[in-house]
């Protein structure tokens, strides 16, 4: 399925230290991961149509908690709302008072960013991962899926080495089309509500319910 503002991104969470070959940076990746219960960020994304050459950015926030918890809120240029529940995934536009439903497992069917998110996309099983050495004092790293989709058929990832944390994402889809995701003021373990995860469409919003698809 495929949200407006473009959820397959990669948004894992990166350790990586002095490692050198790749097979030891996948497995450091999702240690740290494991061991992070949330995590909040403020986020900046450059959507690039290949065709056009065309570019939109967004910014806002995101809050996730494990074991797939997210709440995912773009601020600019126009409002928009994901909430990913334990079993319901909410994406609201209050703009045009408009709320889609779906199940939470329908996003888990491909590789999108909230499978990775979660943790369920494991790197050494979905992706050749090559490390290409150090980009302006970051690690950059190329992940090639085993089983490309339309969505998703090159990422590169940059990690700080000192915060040991990702600060930037690059995905490509079959149509060359680019999806940048840059990550700043991340806090690890923030106490983080239940109720975040919740939501109820106001009054007066059409609900598109995608849950018998």
């Amino acid at each position: 399925m495929n949200f407006r503002f473009c959820i397959l991104i990669l948004t894992v969470l990166l350790s990586i230290g002095s490692i050198a070959s790749a097979d030891e940076l996948t497995t450091e990746i999702q240690k740290t991961y494991d061991s992070i219960k949330t995590f909040k960020a403020d986020f900046s994304q450059t959507l690039t149509n290949a065709a056009s050459k065309e570019s939109e950015v967004r910014s806002g926030k995101i809050t996730f908690k494990q074991p797939s918890l997210l709440h995912w809120e773009s601020i600019t240029p126009e409002k928009e709302l994901l909430i990913v529940g334990e079993s319901i995934v909410w994406d609201y536009f209050p703009d045009e008072k408009l709320a889609l439903k779906y199940r939470t497992k329908q996003l888990f069917n491909s590789k999108t960013m909230i499978k990775f998110i979660s943790g369920k996309a494991k790197l050494e099983e979905d992706f050749i991962v090559e490390n290409q050495g150090e980009e302006e004092g970051l690690i950059k790293l190329k992940l090639m899926p085993f089983e490309p989709e339309t969505g998703l058929v090159l990422a590169y990832v940059w990690v700080d080495p000192d915060k040991k944390m990702l600060t930037k994402i690059l995905v490509v889809d079959f149509y060359g089309n680019g999806n940048e995701v840059l990550l700043r003021n991340i806090e690890i373990d923030p106490a983080v509500a239940d109720s975040l995860y919740e939501f109820t469409p106001p009054k007066g919003v059409d609900v598109e319910d995608n849950t018998k698809n």
